[in-house]
């Protein structure tokens, strides 16, 4: 009998088991289900705070642009009542746009920054409820959309764009935003030497996929605009 004990533990210690304070074998031999190796999923104890199981970026997800584009300068009209409404219509100065769209003008703004040129940005998305309130104020389709159709604004895949330099001083533009006469009209803003920062940043933006409006210089529609949700997410 004594010498089957010595035999037994002789055997325990050749099969390499762990000690006390260590891993249990079979959790450290038990194999894994296919895909679970690491890097394919979260950590089996995530560092405190860590939202292990949080969503994952979206494409249509909004996003802050000032996040993705640092030095893009923000004059967001309907913030203030500098707008041709004369109403203030947004509750605070920020620029949303879907992911996916936030991206392309990303891509315009290093074409653009290789220029010494820097984004301006006047408008972006904005909720449902606010383009009511716009049709409200301004009940005409050549200027507003209506909100039973939608804003492209809306979809958080428009955006209303300008050029300042690096420094974030003012260029020769066509005209100001929102000046609803042919002289913003695109194919005559975009002519002779006002319409050189124009032409830049045109060119940028059509580089980076985006769409241009021919009465407005300055719009500018992710080519897969209507592929968004219309949203009334708060700004």
């Amino acid at each position: 009998m004594a010498r089957c004990a010595a035999l037994a533990v002789l055997l325990l210690g050749c099969s390499g088991a762990a000690s006390d304070g260590e891993r249990r074998p079979e959790l450290a031999q038990k194999p894994r289900p296919a895909g679970d190796r690491a890097g394919d999923r979260a950590p089996d104890h995530a560092p405190a705070g860590a939202a292990v199981d949080a969503a994952p970026a979206r494409p249509d997800d909004l996003v802050d642009v000032s996040a993705v584009i640092p030095d893009a300068v923000l004059d967001l009209r309907y913030a203030t009542a500098n707008n041709f409404t004369g109403a203030v219509l947004y509750p605070k100065a920020v620029c949303k746009l879907r992911r996916a769209v936030a991206s392309r003008l990303a891509e315009a703004a290093r074409a653009l920054r290789a220029q010494h040129r820097r984004l301006l940005l006047w408008d972006c998305y904005r909720p449902s409820s606010i383009q009511e309130r716009f049709w409200a104020l301004v009940p005409d389709p050549r200027y507003v959309a209506n909100p039973k159709v939608g804003s492209r604004h809306s979809r958080g895949a428009a955006v209303d764009v300008a050029l300042v330099d690096a420094a974030g001083q003012p260029v020769v533009l066509p005209t100001k935003f929102d000046e609803f006469s042919e002289a913003a009209h695109r194919e005559r803003a975009l002519a002779g030497p006002t319409g050189a920062e124009a032409r830049a940043l045109a060119t940028a933006m059509l580089a980076a996929g985006f769409l241009g409006m021919p009465t407005e210089w300055w719009h500018f529609d992710a080519p897969d605009s209507r592929e968004y949700a219309l949203s009334n997410e708060p700004l």
